[in-house]
């Protein structure tokens, strides 16, 4: 399908693209709604079984769901069985691969950092999520985490010292990376 823009000068001088096929972005809205909606859905799904918080998420590989989770934190005794989390690891079993370049994940709620790492590790190419961060922590999911990435947290509820080892420690750790690099092509 060939698609034709029109350009349009605003009488400002600037310049916009307007495009001849307008029911692309509305497509894009329906089919991000319907993959959205089955990761609330899935939200739902965790709460009820008493797996975990309300939290869902759908990887989406060629337009058709790969899998669909949702919080398992209370169901494993797992602190990191977040719906994200859990998603990416099913899809990665499912496909024999640790990357999802060719697949998407849509999140019921903005993801936690930990979540976001595991989205930008796992290479997947495009998030879609549902609720902002702060719908979950207004009904007390914690942010703290995000805080102290940024700089700007109390870290009361985490109670944690964060040190790098001094002296030897550090440098027996860091040689690691230098004695298996050659074993590790990775993407």
């Amino acid at each position: 399908m060939e698609e034709s823009s029109n350009v349009v000068e605003a009488k400002d001088g600037t310049i916009s693209v307007a495009s001849a096929f307008a029911g692309h972005q509305e497509a894009v809205q329906n089919r991000d709604h319907k993959f959205l909606t089955r990761a609330v859905e899935e939200a739902y799904k965790g709460v009820e079984c008493g797996h975990g918080g309300p939290f869902g998420a759908v990887v989406v590989c060629n337009d058709e769901v790969l899998v669909s989770c949702h919080n398992m934190v209370l169901n494993n005794t797992d602190p990191t069985a977040h719906a994200e989390v859990t998603a990416i690891r099913e899809a990665c079993k499912k496909l024999n691969r640790i990357e999802l370049s060719d697949c998407e994940i849509y999140a019921s709620c903005e993801p936690c950092p930990m979540c976001f790492g595991a989205i930008h590790l796992s290479r997947l190419k495009r998030l879609v999520y549902g609720a902002k961060a702060e719908a979950a922590i207004a009904i007390g999911f914690d942010d703290f985490i995000a805080d102290a990435l940024r700089g700007t947290g109390v870290y009361q509820k985490a109670n944690l010292e964060i040190k790098q080892a001094d002296g030897n420690g550090a440098i027996i750790a860091e040689q690691v990376f230098e004695k298996t690099k050659t074993k590790f092509t990775l993407y």
